[in-house]
């Protein structure tokens, strides 16, 4: 088993639907291509961003199988794979792996509120279950738990786990996770705004929202910083820091989605209980995009 090497940009890419609600197949092989295309490190499809929790067992398998054969190898494709329910997050990885994924993405247990035992348990069962590289995922604000440094460290101690999507935004435990970590295991960012001061600090890329919008010009921000020309990130950065900003006025991927839409990428289309842009908000995202030059008035 060769795991595979995680550092750079990896895009959180949405699942996008037809209008009668279905998975649009074709959709998601032109994004997955355009984001290969433009520079980035990695596809992740079937995450936060992706509504994953939206999509049924034979929609996953379809969506993985697009994503991996539009990568065609060029590039990681590390899918969402997470649960609450460790036997059920096994089998979720394991479909996963059957699909020809590279890795898997595992948030941390949501809803339960597991202890660090809870969380280390977990993440071991999942890792010795699959034939595959393993992320793990601390979003505190989505899971309502943190995974602490110590028990982060702990967990990367497993030969299958290579890498934190470390969303905390805790600098402070972001320092500990770095200064502790085995040999070849990345850290990356879960936030778009944050993550040059991130990588000054040495974490190893992101997994991104943003990403699906401008997957250009956020790749070459942070491989900029990555070659340590952090005025010219820095440059890239603030031109696109109200787009970053933007994709959070709203519970993410809505904003995301609907950007896209009006850019002619997708259909704006969600899954209850996503729902629709609200208009105050929609005209400030469409303004960003106009700013941007991403749409036309």
């Amino acid at each position: 088993m060769t795991l595979p090497k995680i550092r750079g940009v990896g895009t959180a890419l949405v699942t996008p639907f037809t209008a009668d609600g279905a998975v649009d197949l074709v959709a998601v092989r032109r994004l997955a291509i355009r984001q290969i295309e433009s520079g980035i490190d990695m596809l992740v499809p079937c995450g936060t961003t992706g509504e994953a929790v939206t999509v049924d067992e034979n929609e996953y398998r379809q969506i993985l199988e697009t994503v991996v054969e539009a990568a065609a190898g060029r590039v990681p494709v590390i899918a969402g794979a997470g649960s609450n329910a460790t036997a059920a997050a096994i089998r979720t990885a394991q479909i996963a792996v059957s699909c020809g994924v590279d890795g898997v993405l595992i948030v941390g247990p949501y809803y339960n509120k597991p202890t660090q035992e809870g969380y280390y348990q977990h993440f071991m069962a999942v890792a010795d279950a699959v034939e595959c590289g393993v992320v793990l995922y601390n979003v505190p604000g989505r899971t309502g738990g943190n995974i602490t440094a110590e028990t982060q460290l702990r967990i990367a101690e497993h030969g299958r786990v290579i890498a934190t999507k470390e969303a905390s935004a805790n600098f402070s435990q972001i320092y500990d996770i770095l200064r502790g970590r085995p040999e070849g295991f990345a850290v990356l960012s879960g936030d778009d705004d944050l993550v040059l001061a991130q990588i000054a600090i040495g974490m190893d890329g992101i997994i991104s929202v943003a990403a699906n919008e401008v997957p250009d010009a956020f790749s070459r921000m942070v491989h900029l910083a990555q070659e340590g020309d952090f005025p010219a990130a820095m440059e890239v950065f603030y031109m696109l820091v109200d787009l970053l900003r933007g994709n959070f006025i709203e519970s993410n991927p809505i904003p995301v989605k609907t950007a896209m839409a009006m850019m002619g990428l997708i259909e704006e289309r969600f899954r209850l209980p996503l729902v629709p842009m609200q208009d105050a908000n929609r005209e400030k995202l469409e303004r960003i995009l106009r700013t941007l030059d991403l749409v036309r008035s």
